[in-house]
């Protein structure tokens, strides 16, 4: 058997220090996914704890000057007032069920005089120029809406142009309607009076926890198996590796001279 000292090497050092940067990768990688296990469990219990709840009145959740604190998204609120139609604004590019189509989003005017943003659904169309005229028009006169509470986008796709966005946030809605508005918007659950609208509702998210914990095994998994990887190799080395197999043995020559002449 060989020495350690082989593990001195260039070679083996480089081969090392290889090793413990995928080990410790790989442990950071789980330990990421254990982390987006917890923000996922944490999240599910204020959806769950928030589905219980009865409506409350949207002064009570919302604000014009806050956000949407985080213990209150997907709670239910409730509203009334009237649609402003003429400010409706088309959500471009949303899927369902592999479908194209668009998300309908109405201010409400409450009877405090703030508008609430409600996305009333979604319908399928192949027409990515739609505007607001071709869609379901909302109920005329009071209506009371009750909805699930949902925090803005923040990102560019929010802007409005012409009536139409990529994402929804009440702050850029508002600067285009002018009027006081409440931060956050909800997804419809119901109105009343009912006008029996084609547009499909929004779904409520799945509270399972995903396959986060699955992952931050496998990336664990990873790891081990790279240090493991190592010792092997190395142990295989200090034993003095594989063999050299010897070459087979060669037929004895002819002797041309043991060769009969022809008579």
């Amino acid at each position: 058997m060989r020495s350690l000292s082989f593990l001195l090497s260039r070679r083996w050092i480089l081969f090392l220090v290889a090793v413990i940067a995928l080990a410790w990768g790989a442990w950071w990688l789980g330990e990421w996914q254990f982390h987006r296990l917890e923000d996922r469990k944490e999240k599910n219990a204020i959806v769950e704890r928030n589905e219980e709840a009865e409506p409350a009145p949207v002064a009570d959740v919302l604000s014009v000057d806050d956000g949407v604190a985080k213990k209150d998204e997907w709670r239910r609120i409730t509203a009334t007032g009237t649609y402003d139609t003429e400010n409706t604004v088309v959500v471009r590019y949303r899927t369902r069920d592999g479908m194209a189509g668009v998300d309908v989003v109405v201010p409400l005017i409450t009877d405090e005089g703030t508008s609430l943003i409600v996305d009333r659904g979604w319908m399928a169309t192949e027409n990515r120029g739609a505007r607001p005229e071709d869609l379901p028009s909302p109920p005329s006169g009071e209506v009371t809406v009750v909805g699930w509470v949902r925090k803005d986008a923040s990102d560019d796709s929010a802007k409005v142009r012409d009536h139409s966005t990529r994402s929804i946030s009440s702050t850029e809605i508002a600067e285009v309607t002018g009027d006081p508005t409440y931060r956050g918007f909800v997804d419809l659950a119901s109105e009343d009076p009912d006008t029996g609208s084609e547009l499909k509702l929004a779904s409520l998210p799945e509270t399972d926890n995903g396959p986060h914990f699955f992952y931050g095994l496998q990336w664990w998994f990873f790891g081990f198996l790279a240090l493991l990887g190592f010792v092997w190799m190395a142990v295989d080395e200090w034993r003095g590796g594989r063999k050299a197999q010897p070459a087979p043995a060669q037929g004895p020559a002819a002797d041309p001279s043991n060769d009969e002449q022809p008579a």
